[in-house]
């Protein structure tokens, strides 16, 4: 009669350990893709939501004060604007006490944090 669970001799013993450490990484790297990307995707709507905040508080101030704002301070501290700047740069150009202006929003490299 032959032995049921008994394994052959011939196999080596450390197979199971490599195929484990394979599967572990690939793991590691498909949570690490999908966190980056996410990462950016969020990045970038941050961006679109900043985006719209500025334009509403610009337009704001033109229909209570019928000018538009002369600076981004003046809507931080007038109209509740708030962002991180580490994360982006908001370039604010004025062309005129009755032209809207022109709002560029960047978004910085942020580096890793160690």
């Amino acid at each position: 009669m032959k032995a049921r669970f008994v394994t052959s001799k011939t196999e080596s013993p450390f197979k199971n350990i490599i195929i484990s450490v394979a599967i572990f990484v690939v793991v590691l790297f498909g949570f690490w893709f999908l966190t980056e990307k996410l990462d950016k995707r969020t990045t970038a709507e941050e961006a679109v939501r900043l985006e719209e905040a500025l334009s509403r508080g610009v337009a704001q101030c033109y229909a209570l004060e019928g000018s538009y704002p002369e600076s981004l301070e003046y809507l931080k501290e007038h109209y509740g604007i708030s962002y991180d700047a580490d994360r982006y740069i908001v370039h604010y150009s004025v062309r005129g006490q009755n032209i809207a202006p022109s709002v560029t929003i960047i978004p910085r490299e942020v580096p890793d944090e160690e």
